[in-house]
């Protein structure tokens, strides 16, 4: 039986990174190098399992019981944020962390510090698989992945383990906000459902932030400088100036638990034109729609002030809260922290400051809130897993299944 570490390296070995630019489901062909691979795992280890067009990977275990339970779903994405490479990546493993500093080798003057990030201390006497400061390390959502195959592995090693039918499903794109626009929920077959896509060990999330997107243009109008007074129109000052009317203290770095934000990702163009791009979050739905109304405000201001056709923004719906359609189904959440007492483990029930497939899941009629996966500092150069998060959260998932069995 392989190991969960091994499996994990492996699968982070493979680049994923998803591509927001493109049109394409997958949005990187290359994605599919993994969904692929995990469609040919699933169906070695005799789980029968498919993979379509668009890269869901889909497989069933069929029940053992005579007793008729809910089919459950257990779902993580294949690809990687693009905020950092995730192209050869080369984790180190630091068995038995001491609670220091740990050396970034192939960034030298890179550290994971405690003083920076004091959640390291959790860790402390564990092993931590960290990056070597080049890439991200890809524990979102390999650890995830990891972690479902290991499960499944015990599964079909174990034939006296009782289950109900047990449903598999690996998405790519969910990194750029599509990772189930396609996904046929009827197909996979599932009642409820679990995606393993959560942090650090302990984590249960039904709640996560309505989200939107804004891309904004800006045509301005260069001529030459020397000559510039009253004609020129530098559209990287213009946009540096909307930017400016948004509420500082409603950016990410000065917001927490539910509190929402406008997150500039992209700033980039000339004179004559420019391009910026937002995030829109809150959980508050209404919150969320005001945070919208203020953005097309501040272009509206653009325009009045610069001229009509200045700033043009397209404002759009990502995903939205899944707490509506999860709470009602509450037993399933219920199920999740039974499982995580029997692995030992206090459960943290916390909103998402982010989103998962299951958020849009759950509109489309599967009921699937988020588990941790283990992983902490995502999407950047001081990633990191703990060994002991992947391993419990592998049992979590079998804990979840023996007690839909009962």
């Amino acid at each position: 039986m392989e190991k969960i570490l091994d499996r994990f390296l492996r699968y982070v070995s493979i680049d994923t990174m998803s591509d927001e630019n493109s049109e394409t489901q997958p949005s990187a062909a290359k994605e599919l190098d993994l969904l692929n691979l995990l469609n040919d795992e699933l169906n070695a280890m005799g789980v029968a399992s498919t993979i379509d067009e668009y890269g869901y990977v889909m497989g069933t275990i069929p029940s053992n019981i005579d007793a008729k339970v809910p089919a459950i779903g257990f779902i993580a994405h294949a690809d990687t944020s693009p905020d950092a490479s995730g192209k050869d990546v080369k984790p180190q493993i630091i068995e038995n962390y001491d609670g220091g500093e740990i050396a970034l080798k192939g960034n030298p003057g890179l550290f994971l510090k405690p003083s920076e990030f004091p959640e390291m201390l959790d860790y402390k006497g564990q092993t931590l698989i960290t990056t070597d400061g080049t890439t991200l390390l890809g524990a979102d959502d390999k650890a995830g992945i990891a972690e479902i195959m290991d499960a499944v592995q015990y599964i079909v090693s174990h034939p006296e383990f009782k289950h109900g039918e047990i449903k598999i499903g690996f998405t790519p794109d969910e990194e750029i906000g599509r990772g189930v626009v396609k996904f046929d929920v009827a197909r996979f077959g599932a009642d409820f459902a679990y995606t393993m896509d959560g942090g650090a060990v302990g984590e249960l999330e039904f709640e996560n932030f309505n989200a939107g997107s804004a891309k904004i243009h800006i045509q301005g109008r260069n001529v030459h400088p020397g000559y510039a007074k009253g004609k020129m129109k530098n559209a990287l000052q213009v946009a540096c100036e909307l930017n400016a009317l948004l509420p500082v203290n409603q950016r990410p770095e000065y917001t927490q638990d539910y509190e929402g934000f406008f997150h500039l990702i992209a700033l980039e163009g000339s004179v004559e034109e420019a391009d910026i791009a937002y995030i829109i979050r809150d959980h508050d739905r209404a919150k969320f729609e005001a945070k919208k109304v203020t953005m097309q405000q501040c272009v509206d201001f653009i325009n009045s002030k610069w001229g009509d056709g200045t700033a043009t923004a397209v404002i759009k719906d990502q995903y939205y809260n899944m707490r509506e359609m999860v709470e009602p189904h509450y037993h399933i959440i219920e199920k999740a922290v039974k499982a995580m007492e029997m692995a030992g483990l206090k459960p943290k029930i916390q909103p998402i400051r982010g989103g998962t497939d299951g958020a849009n899941l759950s509109f489309k009629g599967l009921p699937c809130p988020n588990i941790f996966a283990g992983g902490l500092n995502f999407h950047g150069k001081m990633e990191f897993v703990p060994l002991e998060s992947m391993e419990k959260a592998s049992e979590v998932i079998l804990n979840i299944i023996r007690n839909f069995a009962e």
